[in-house]
């Protein structure tokens, strides 16, 4: 018997019953039509009336035998036929069996055969060409997936180290008081331009918490000297003694202090009178190169600030120079450029500019 066999189900068990049931109960019948009948004696009756009885009960006698002998002489491939004269279904064409939508080739006895044998085809050979096709197409998609994740992991990128700042930066933003006083400026920390964090981290110590310049003394992270930086953490209401080795300590106060540097701030004299101290925004000529716009926005006790908003690619690249020029005193131009170049391509590592400024960080690379 074949695999097939083990998908027959229970309707298909109740038809084959029923299938032998009706075989049985045909040769039953079968057998009482061909008992021979007793015929009336010749002469009973008088009359013309007897004499047509007679005649009548000939033929129909006749025609009785014929028929007995017509089932009695049926072939393996009439047993459908016999069984649809017996319960009234409609008697197809010699030679082909009923099956559901249509007929086919193929005797009643050699398809019950074949069930039994073989049982019906039934949803199991579908549902296993399916979970094939399943299979295969889910095989193809994580092909394809893994062949983009090749791709991309082999094309250019940022060193791994940057990963990790960008956490750290995700977290060190998360303080209330990194923007500046009192214009709210938060550059540092704004999504579209947190970059600037990472990039100063990179090309400062090479994304090293534990840096120190022996020349400078600048330590950290975002290397500033301790006095700088206490005094810059003293406005960040740390709940902790202040920490240069500290990576989060690190970036806060290199976000309060870039945002200062880029909006100014007001701080209170030792006699309680406030000192505006102005910021990259409060020069009418870097708006210019920033906003395309010279315009200002001044305020009594505040510091200026450019009119419009800094959004542009490359007005946001020349205040990340001047910003990188302003923190780190005595940097050259062309290692302020590099800043503004690496913000503004922080989502193109492949980027040429970009390539050639890694290698100068990292020669052996």
């Amino acid at each position: 018997m074949e695999p097939q066999f083990e998908y027959m189900n229970d309707e298909d068990e109740a038809w084959l019953s029923d299938l032998e049931t009706r075989v049985l109960d045909l040769e039953s019948k079968m057998s009482d039509r061909a008992r021979p009948r007793e015929r009336v004696p010749a002469g009973h009756g008088t009359g013309r009336r007897s004499r047509g009885t007679a005649s009548r009960g000939q033929q129909a006698a006749s025609r009785r035998g014929a028929r007995s002998a017509a089932y009695l002489d049926f072939g393996d491939g009439d047993l459908d036929d016999v069984s649809s004269s017996v319960h009234g279904v409609p008697v197809p064409p010699a030679g082909f069996a009923p099956v559901s939508g249509g007929l086919r080739p193929g005797g009643g006895a050699d398809r019950t055969q074949r069930l039994i044998s073989h049982g019906r085809r039934g949803v199991g050979r579908d549902r296993r060409k399916r979970r094939k096709v399943v299979v295969a197409v889910a095989a193809a998609a994580a092909m394809v997936s893994l062949i983009v994740a090749i791709a991309v992991q082999s094309g250019p990128s940022w060193p791994s180290s940057v990963a990790q700042v960008q956490g750290e930066i995700g977290t060190a933003c998360q303080s209330a008081n990194l923007a500046s006083e009192p214009n709210q400026v938060n550059f540092a920390c704004a999504k579209a331009t947190s970059q600037v964090l990472w990039v100063f981290s990179l090309l400062a110590s090479e994304d090293n918490a534990g840096f120190t310049d022996p020349k400078t003394g600048r330590r950290g992270l975002e290397p500033i000297t301790p006095t700088l930086g206490g005094a810059v953490a003293w406005s960040l209401n740390l709940h902790h003694p202040y920490d240069p080795y500290s990576a989060i300590d690190s970036l806060q106060v290199a976000a309060r202090a870039i945002n200062n540097i880029i909006g100014g701030a007001t701080l209170t004299s030792a006699n309680g009178s406030p000192v505006v101290q102005p910021g990259l925004e409060s020069n009418p000529a870097n708006c210019a190169r920033y906003t395309g716009s010279s315009d200002v926005t001044a305020r009594a006790g505040y510091p200026a600030v450019c009119a419009r908003p800094v959004t542009s690619g490359a007005g946001q690249a020349a205040l990340v120079s001047d910003v990188f020029r302003t923190w780190f005193t005595g940097t050259s131009p062309s290692d302020a450029k590099d800043a503004g170049v690496l913000f503004q391509y922080s989502a193109d590592p492949g980027d040429p500019q970009v390539q050639a400024i890694l290698k100068k960080l990292s020669p052996q690379g």
